[in-house]
């Protein structure tokens, strides 16, 4: 498909697609994991149409999604795919769903590398994600074994997840990073005020996660009504209530807009992520080819200053980004100790 074009993601020497595609809710996060076959068929689809940037991490699954993606790249010419996962989180099972373990430790680093490398069954990860940050190991212990991991050849490029901006920048003293994910889209823009312009002022790129507000912009209110008790969104905050009820009228406003425009809500909010610059690539995550061929579509859709201070000034949407104790692990609160007090066991 026209449109999709090669980005520099930061200043480290890493192009991707403009647009990547983030493969969790193909095994996890979003409801039951889908048909093995379907989703490798949705991968291939994507990388034929020039979607090279792929996102996984060993939890999603866990570790289901990256066996799925490491079946997909089978046939496929390894150099002209962008192959991006992270480690760094345990979750608990049951009623501790939620309760996320965060590790940052230099063994841990390593055996989670070789694990995906194994289960991706690559020589190489393109972009390896610290995937939140371990509030008590200094992130200059993390860095220092992610760069060894660097020098041997086992992944090319360093990157954050939810990291604040004093953690970027001392990490980034340690080994150049090569790009941050972040929540960002019209549904979420606090890292507008802190966490973009640190990335901006040191080269890193940007790769927001869930640039369609977690399926909000592609199904509006009629998303609730197709969630699983498996899927997450269900406890999200701004899907409750007073919450959901005022979104639901923002949505609206959006898709009047939309309309105008001659494209759908999702393209709209896409596009407007896509305007942020030339070193933001999103990663917009689907389990359906005809998704895949609408997110393409927003590379057609243009947005002028003005369209885009409309959006911004009425996409004003209620209520927390994630319940509180996945905030609990995101870049608010991500400093992690100095690294005179690290004292190995």
């Amino acid at each position: 498909m026209s449109g999709v074009r090669r980005i520099k993601l930061g200043s480290q020497g890493l192009e991707v697609s403009s647009i990547g595609l983030g493969c969790m809710g193909m095994s996890a996060g979003y409801g039951p994991a889908k048909p093995e076959d379907d989703m490798i068929k949705l991968i291939h689809h994507a990388i034929n149409s020039g979607v090279t940037h792929l996102d996984t991490s060993d939890i999603y699954g866990p570790h289901t999604n990256e066996i799925l993606v490491g079946k997909a790249l089978k046939g496929v010419k390894r150099e002209e795919v962008q192959v991006a996962t992270k480690f760094g989180v345990k979750f608990g099972e049951g009623e501790h769903a939620l309760k996320a373990e965060i590790h940052g430790e230099p063994e841990y680093v390593r055996a989670c590398c070789e694990a995906s490398l194994k289960r991706l069954d690559v020589d190489y990860i393109d972009l390896y994600y610290v995937h939140r940050i371990d509030t008590e190991v200094p992130i200059e212990i993390t860095m220092g074994e992610l760069k060894k991991l660097v020098e041997e050849g086992k992944i090319r490029h360093i990157g954050l997840s939810e990291a604040g901006p004093a953690t970027i920048r001392r990490a980034h003293a340690v080994h150049p990073i090569t790009a941050v994910q972040l929540e960002w889209s019209l549904w979420t823009r606090d890292a507008e005020e802190e966490v973009i312009p640190t990335c901006r002022d040191l080269g890193i790129g940007i790769v927001p996660y869930c640039p369609l507000g977690s399926g909000f912009f592609a199904s509006g209110p009629k998303l609730m009504e197709k969630l699983t008790d498996t899927d997450y969104r269900k406890i999200l905050p701004r899907l409750q209530g007073e919450n959901f009820d005022q979104n639901k009228v923002v949505f609206e406003r959006v898709s009047e807009i939309a309309q105008k425009k001659g494209c759908t809500p999702s393209q709209l909010a896409l596009a407007w992520v896509l305007h942020q610059g030339d070193d933001v690539g999103p990663i917009p995550g689907t389990t359906k080819i005809e998704n895949l061929n609408q997110n393409l579509g927003a590379l057609a859709v243009k947005l002028t200053p003005q369209d885009m201070a409309e959006l911004e000034s009425l996409a004003s949407f209620k209520g927390a980004r994630m319940p509180e104790q996945m905030l609990a692990h995101t870049y608010t609160n991500s400093n992690t100790p100095p690294l005179s007090s690290w004292k190995p066991e």
